[in-house]
């Protein structure tokens, strides 16, 4: 498959990180509003961090041991760019907009049904789902298919725990996971940027990989609300929009799922999107990356590694031309 790469080789900034004149004028006028009430001791961050973190303030801590084996040990990104600079389109495109919106999700009560080519399906709660397999931290990097990354320690377990309580049957080729789609809570659903509900999938064994984590919380805490409260898949080793957020149902199929964005632009967003250095988008390079937290659009960037790194998944897709199942 051919790609076409930015004209003389120039970074160019990528449309969602484009503020719409609206948006802009808008905060213009947020941030003036805010200024105002600095005589009585606000300041814009504690509003935001106060909207932003309503549904687990104070923050619910989660006890989880470490497990090095699994973990990098680079530099963790810090906690207020992780939950302030991220895509969860339910809320908006702009990459501060989940921060600023998500105040409005509800996370309890909160279900998830597991169904499809099964034994034995399910209906969990959250406490439910939390507490079926003992909880991990895992320090994951997270590499964006725009072309920035983050190193974040996750709470959760293989979703290999989960996946073995439902049996699946032996037609189940592939796990579809939907999120939430609720107008009334977010408000990026009414948007004809993507089709609702926000669907995404793996291939089966993708999905069993030790790697593949169910998540429930990050840096010691329950998810906030802009990085997928509360249940979510991480997939580290592909671009983070495979990484369903705020899930309600885990489908397993017999055949491969009509996910997000493979959907409505297949020939940019490849079905598998592993991390992949040698495939381009057809709109940026793929060849390196920038790490949030230091120093922005001006830091200096670092190449991208095959797989983001995580070289214990590449017999998965043993005899497969990576270029063209992208």
């Amino acid at each position: 498959m051919l790609f076409k790469r930015n004209p003389n080789g120039i970074d160019l900034p990528f449309p969602s990180e484009i503020t719409p004149r609206e948006i802009y004028e808008g905060r213009r006028k947020f941030i003036a509003q805010v200024a105002a009430t600095a005589a009585v001791g606000s300041s814009l961050w504690e509003l935001a961090n106060r909207e932003a973190f309503a549904q687990n303030a104070p923050a619910q801590k989660l006890a989880a041991a470490r497990n090095a084996g699994l973990s990098t040990l680079e530099k963790q990104t810090s906690f207020e760019d992780a939950t302030h600079y991220n895509n969860f389109y339910e809320f908006g495109t702009d990459k501060s907009d989940p921060a600023q919106n998500a105040h409005t999700l509800r996370t309890r009560p909160w279900t998830v049904r597991i169904e499809g080519e099964v034994k034995k399906p399910l209906t969990l709660d959250i406490d439910q789902l939390t507490k079926l397999a003992p909880l991990e931290e895992r320090i994951y990097r997270l590499r964006c298919v725009e072309g920035w990354s983050m190193v974040i320690p996750w709470v959760g377990y293989s979703l290999a725990n989960l996946i073995r309580q439902v049996e699946p049957t032996g037609n189940a080729k592939y796990v579809e996971f939907t999120t939430l789609a609720d107008r009334r809570q977010m408000p990026g659903v009414g948007s004809r940027v993507l089709e609702w509900p926000y669907v995404e999938g793996l291939r089966m064994d993708e999905a069993m990989h030790p790697l593949t984590l169910l998540t429930v919380g990050m840096y010691g805490q329950v998810l906030p609300n802009q990085n997928g409260a509360p249940v979510r898949v991480v997939v580290p080793w592909k671009y983070g929009f495979k990484s369903a957020k705020s899930i309600v149902r885990i489908r397993f199929t017999d055949r491969q799922p009509r996910t997000a964005w493979n959907g409505i632009a297949p020939e940019e967003y490849g079905f598998y999107s592993n991390v992949n250095p040698n495939v381009d988008h057809p709109r940026w390079s793929q060849a390196s990356e920038r790490r949030i937290g230091e120093g922005g659009f001006f830091a200096p960037k670092r190449k991208t590694l095959m797989f983001n790194g995580y070289d214990q998944v590449a017999s998965l897709y043993s005899g497969m031309d990576l270029k063209k199942y992208f």
